[in-house]
């Protein structure tokens, strides 16, 4: 075993051996994985071994499509073979609510390039002849679907990572990580101790133990998973005989089960309702290739159903329950990337679908490591993603939920309930009783809404509009036409300050900074000038900023501030940064009336002279000290005013008995998002992510090439140098009863070929019937001409949506979304059309902001 390396890969499931195959692939060379036991001694060796695209975060799809075809490049290299079935696979929909999920997921698959097709519950019996379709109304056919050797898998990772160069050490337990002055780490082993510059936890069920090392707990937890495996079935036997084709994967979402064919049998698998976590406080270093006991009266809800709508395999014999823990995180996704405080520690962990993801995960960890960037938009996947909210007993309560929703729909205006309340503000209690319906935003409770006295607040979840739209419009146009009050407390808020804090920051940000006194709105972008984060920044004094930006990235930005703080020399101790979290809270007043409003409240000057817009002034509101911004997301005249905790419930009786003249209303975080679509104002994590840039984004008056060398500024001088590829535009769209959610494709009737998203697939499968022809659909059928579902006659798809929703003021459904730089500004009707639930709805390009396009309202 060397004493130095590069970079140490702990843990040797299929992700480890993924990881480093990847950064030897990526040229380090001069790498080490270790691990306790035997390769796939955690939870690859037991795994069901299917894998798919499909996801609800379609970046996340992309590294899934990428894991599939990198397959055949592993075999090859390593001489190890997959045991690769890529028989394709449906999802089966049993009532018209998962047909409209089908739908969406189909409307997705569009623009990722993916074969997906809408087929009927007999097309889909006869390429799984066990199933009675009558059960079902719909399914989703995926050629791209499969099943390999969970082992074999893992061993032609490593086997292909030591042909390029790495080294693996197996039964050699990590016992202790000690990081040097110089950031770099001493890997404490059984065997001895290895120096290395960079560490990479892929401990699997072991990832928290493994974090805890280094002071980290992460927000991972193991589940107990069951499937079967039953004998060998004659009718099994006989569709392979007659068509020459195994039989297909199936996905029962009433049944919470997954099946598909293993040997001369059926494979049926669980996600039940009764789940149940394995060992949630601490993972015993002992473990290893052992199962554990089977509970069928744990899955027996769910065998039910599964036998009732596939009546074939309820006849067969049970061969084999495998029972065995998989780690998830708490919305099912990976933790991937670096972790803010600490150098050069990377996670790869939570990685539930191994085998879908794994590839993907050992891609973008690797170009992270090598290249400073993952090459992908990984935000779903990212570990800053949950903040210190996520604690052991929130992660244990969260994890089990999405267990047992896996094949449950998520609609749109669904608010999960598990571990909540876990963050409130001091309005909490008065929120709920102004009857407000309320959010989970970054584990913190959030109005989204206030239901009308004598109604109940609750969400009617829905794919349609619902029972918040009336009263989102009443919020709506109160503010518009009077004035609204809004919490503000989920925003993320900063205080950078010290004598370097100017230079810092010109150094981070795309704009100017701002005067004394004064506002600015400016993205941040990377080294390769895409877009990683837009903030509001105010001057308080002359070596102090308060910045305010979105809260779900609180962690992702500190991270990226931290990595940039100087390190030596004399300005290593001229900045300062401090996050606020729930240290400081926030009211919003908007409207024609919030400045009456707040001019009761305050003893000093705040007319359109005295007080301009984007101004900002430390003054007492209601007696309190705040912070207040001359702006507002409404894009109305308005105001934002911060202050501490203590001070919360005294502003906010204020505003609300001064505004009792005003007809002032209470809004939500749902009527704040309706306003800033009448504004074409774009929202991070949406509009604006780390695969645009700012061009792109739109957000050109905010790039400030000529200021100094700030980060990412030739790549932006580049991307104006030769204009953007894409533009973020804003849509009218003639809906009907459903408004776009984010991520349907964005159709166009163009004369010649503007550019169509990119297929990420190198390969699909072919489908047949039972009698083994090819049906209607399949890929060898196409021909090699275009992707199938994204040319249509003269249409063609050529963008996507980011966001949108229904503009109560305007009355109009609206949409955000990017297309080809070449359509972006072409206003005509009959150009464009947006697919919600299946139906291509006309849609046309709004240039200007429906609502006060010249912010007259909102200088005034």
């Amino acid at each position: 075993m060397k004493s130095h390396v590069k970079a140490v890969v702990i843990g040797g499931g299929v992700v480890g051996c993924s990881v480093l195959y990847h950064l030897a692939k990526a040229g380090w060379t001069d790498i080490m994985l270790i691990e306790r036991s035997e390769l796939t001694s955690g939870s690859s060796w037991h795994a069901a071994g299917g894998f798919h695209t499909l996801n609800g975060d379609p970046n996340v799809a992309k590294l899934q499509a990428y894991t599939v075809q990198l397959y055949k490049e592993i075999e090859e290299l390593s001489g190890q073979s997959c045991s690769l079935h890529l028989t394709g696979g449906v999802m089966m929909a049993d009532s018209p609510e998962r047909m409209d999920f089908l739908r969406l997921a189909h409307a997705k698959g569009r623009y990722l390039g993916m074969d997906t097709e809408l087929i009927t519950p007999s097309e889909a019996k006869a390429m799984f002849p066990l199933m009675d379709e009558t059960n079902f109304v719909g399914a989703m056919w995926d050629p791209v679907e499969g099943h390999l050797d969970p082992s074999g898998t893992t061993i032609a990772y490593s086997k292909a990572a030591k042909k390029l160069g790495a080294e693996i050490v197996l039964r050699n337990r990590v016992v202790e990580l000690t990081q040097q002055v110089d950031g770099t780490w001493n890997v404490i082993t059984e065997q001895g101790t290895v120096h290395a510059e960079h560490v990479v936890n892929c401990g699997g069920l072991w990832a928290r133990e493994i974090g805890r090392m280094v002071g980290l707990e992460l927000p991972v937890l193991a589940m107990e998973h069951m499937y079967l495996l039953t004998e060998p079935m004659p009718e099994v036997e006989e569709f392979n005989k007659s068509t020459g084709r195994e039989m297909i994967g199936v996905m029962d979402f009433k049944g919470e089960i997954y099946t598909r064919q293993e040997r001369n049998g059926i494979l049926l698998g669980t996600y039940e309702k009764a789940c149940k976590p394995w060992s949630p406080v601490n993972t015993p270093w002992d473990f290893g290739h052992e199962l554990l006991q089977p509970d069928l009266d744990r899955i027996a809800p769910s065998l039910e159903v599964g036998f009732k709508h596939f009546p074939g395999i309820e006849k067969a014999g049970i061969k084999q329950i495998i029972n065995g823990p998989f780690t998830f995180a708490l919305d099912g996704n990976p933790l991937v990337g670096p972790v803010q405080g600490l150098t050069n520690f990377w996670c790869a962990c939570a990685v539930m679908a191994g085998f879908s993801q794994g590839g993907g995960v050992g891609l973008a960890l690797s170009n992270w490591m090598v290249h400073g960037d993952p090459g992908f938009d990984v935000w779903g996947m990212d570990v800053a993603r949950f903040g210190e909210w996520a604690s052991l007993r929130y992660t244990n309560a969260k994890v089990r939920e999405n267990y047992s929703r896996r094949f449950s729909i998520r609609f749109p205006n669904e608010e999960l309930p598990a571990a909540r309340p876990a963050q409130t503000t001091p309005l909490y209690d008065t929120m709920l009783a102004n009857n407000a319906v309320m959010g989970d935003s970054w584990g913190l409770e959030t109005p989204l809404w206030f239901a009308p006295k004598g109604k109940e607040p609750k969400d009617i979840v829905s794919f349609h509009r619902s029972n918040d739209f009336g009263p989102i419009g009443e919020e709506v146009r109160g503010t518009r036409e009077r004035v609204g009050v809004t919490e503000i407390a989920n925003f993320a808020k900063y205080e950078v300050s010290g004598p370097g804090a100017e230079d810092f920051l010109n150094r981070l940000m795309t704009n100017r900074m701002p005067k004394a006194g004064r506002i600015v709105l400016t993205p941040m972008i990377n080294e390769f000038g895409k877009l990683i984060g837009d903030f509001t920044i105010a001057k308080a004094a002359e070596d102090r900023f308060m910045i305010w930006g979105s809260s779900a990235a609180q962690k992702y930005h500190m991270r990226w501030f931290e990595k940039h703080l100087p390190k030596d020399g004399p300005s290593a101790s001229e900045v300062r940064i401090h996050r606020f979290d729930q240290t400081l809270v926030g009211l919003s007043i908007a409207g024609p009336k919030s400045r009456d409003l707040l001019q009761k409240l305050v003893d000093v000057d705040i007319s359109t002279k005295a007080f301009r817009f984007m101004d900002f002034r430390e003054m007492a509101v209601g007696g309190a000290p705040c912070m207040v911004n001359r702006i507002t997301y409404t894009g109305d005249l308005g105001y934002e005013i911060w202050m501490a905790p203590a001070y919360q419930r005294l502003v906010y009786k204020a505003i609300k008995d001064a505004g009792e003249e005003f007809g002032l209303v209470d809004f939500g975080m749902r009527a704040l998002l309706s306003m800033r679509l009448e504004k074409n104002f774009p929202t991070w994590f949406r509009e604006l992510r780390p695969i645009y840039g700012p061009f792109e984004g739109s957000m050109d008056r905010f790039i400030k090439l000529e200021k100094n060398d700030f980060i990412g500024r030739d790549a932006a001088a580049r991307e104006r140098a030769e204009g953007p590829k894409l533009r973020r535009v804003s849509f009218i769209v003639e809906a009907a009863d459903a408004d776009v959610m984010g991520d349907e494709p964005i159709w166009a009737k163009v004369g010649k070929d503007y550019g169509t998203v990119e297929k990420p697939h190198g390969f699909g499968a072919p489908r047949f019937d039972a009698a083994g022809k090819e049906v209607r659909g399949s890929k060898a059928a196409q021909g090699a001409s275009a992707v199938r579902g994204i040319v249509d006659g003269d249409w063609r798809v050529v963008g996507w949506v980011t966001s949108g929703g229904y503009a109560h003021y305007i009355q109009k459904s609206m949409a955000q979304g990017y297309v080809p730089a070449a359509l972006a500004e072409d206003e005509s009707a009959g150009l464009f059309e947006i697919e919600i639930l299946g139906h291509r709805r006309p849609a046309r390009i709004n240039v200007e902001a429906p609502f006060d396009p010249s912010g007259e309202k909102m200088r005034s």
